[in-house]
């Protein structure tokens, strides 16, 4: 037989986490697969910082971001400069993740040249085509597209078969998330920012920020900061960390409300390995993030979601992640109740993560090489124990 050449598309920071795991488990079966790796660079510097992370080095690079880019910008440019990319790489099929704007768009160009599109981080769904906006609908036509859904839960599972997916293209592997957290977090890490070190130090408890969304712009991010300092004021021995995201709307709301306060650090995005080492070290998350619903339950950290509605629905259920929108009373105690209820506070960060073991990446290419034909050692789907 020969090599499979299997081609992952991916372009925004969140993407390359979950995906650089599955091009490292490639790189195993150095006979069997030839990995093709497509970056379009919806995001420029903080995909960079996690494909050095990882040793990932691009085989094609689109190198579409720009200053003000709109989602008719990104679409356009992903859909044109990826035709170029599959007609000369020729692959056998393409792994796409997730929800992007460069999912889609590169679902719909493998279409465009009728190369089978597998789907990383298949099924989610909030059944809201505005939230998250536009990733709802994002994820929704590519499954409409893809041939092989790799779902990371069986919420995820269920949820295609709803839409009459064939069982017989659907399987549970987990989040790749949780195999990139096992390779980033390390005992005894130290930061080379001191002023993190001296934060440690201290001993106060914090509190991880970080916000946004597109739907929590102005007033919902302005309850939410308002709430935050509300808590800090009443709550001596807290401290607060905010990596600010780069959207300067974001940026001038922030500095308009957390600016001037002594215990609220704000710094700028962090790259991946200290960011998911700092959230093991903290004691509570603020976010309106999908994957750090992901992330942080699987290191024992309870998860206030600033957003009306999820797509990962798991974690809510399992009681490690509460939504809690943005209304400044709901945030105000939500975060009080559990910095003072140490009860409340064991119950969610001791609650069963259900977002993978591990093994995401080891199962989805076992599967592509079972599907094409090889024969692999035994593997079965990821279930929530």
């Amino acid at each position: 037989m020969k090599k499979i050449k299997l081609m992952t598309v991916f372009g925004t920071r969140p993407e390359a986490i979950k995906m650089c795991p599955v091009v490292l488990e490639m790189r195993k079966y150095p006979d069997l697969i030839e990995p093709v790796v497509a970056v379009t660079a919806q995001h420029r510097e903080m995909l960079d910082q996690v494909l050095g992370l990882f040793g990932v080095k691009p085989d094609y690079d689109l190198n579409i971001m720009t200053m003000g880019q709109t989602l008719y910008d990104v679409s356009a440019r992903v859909l044109t400069g990826l035709k170029e990319v599959m007609e000369k790489a020729a692959p056998d099929m393409v792994l796409v993740h997730g929800d992007t704007t460069t999912t889609f768009a590169g679902a719909l160009a493998a279409f465009y040249t009728q190369i089978p599109v597998w789907h990383v981080e298949a099924g989610l769904r909030t059944g809201n085509k505005y939230s998250p906006y536009p990733e709802e609908m994002n994820r929704k036509l590519t499954g409409a597209i893809a041939d092989m859904h790799f779902a990371p839960t069986p919420t995820s599972k269920a949820n295609l078969l709803k839409e009459n997916v064939s069982p017989d293209a659907i399987m549970v592997t987990g989040n790749t998330v949780i195999d990139a957290l096992q390779t980033a977090v390390k005992a005894g890490y130290r930061f080379e920012d001191q002023d993190f070190n001296k934060v440690f130090a201290t001993g106060r408890r914090l509190i991880l920020m970080t916000t946004h969304r597109r739907e929590n712009l102005g007033e919902p991010m302005r309850h939410v900061y308002r709430a935050l300092k509300s808590v800090l004021e009443t709550h001596a021995d807290v401290e607060a960390i905010f990596p600010v995201h780069k959207n300067p709307k974001v940026r001038e709301i922030v500095q308009a409300e957390l600016g001037h306060l002594d215990r609220v650090h704000l710094i700028e995005p962090m790259d991946y390995e200290p960011f998911a080492n700092l959230m093991a070290r903290v004691d509570i998350v603020l976010t309106d993030s999908g994957g750090i619903q992901e992330e942080a339950p699987s290191l024992g950290k309870p998860v206030l979601v600033l957003r009306d509605t999820t797509e990962r629905p798991e974690a809510v259920d399992a009681g490690t992640v509460r939504l809690i929108g943005t209304a400044y009373d709901d945030v105000l105690c939500e975060t009080n109740l559990l910095l003072d209820d140490a009860g409340h506070y064991k119950k969610m960060a001791d609650a069963v993560n259900p977002y993978g073991d591990g093994r995401a990446s080891e199962r989805i290419i076992k599967m592509i090489l079972k599907k094409n034909g090889y024969s692999v050692s035994d593997f079965s789907e990821f279930i929530i124990n």
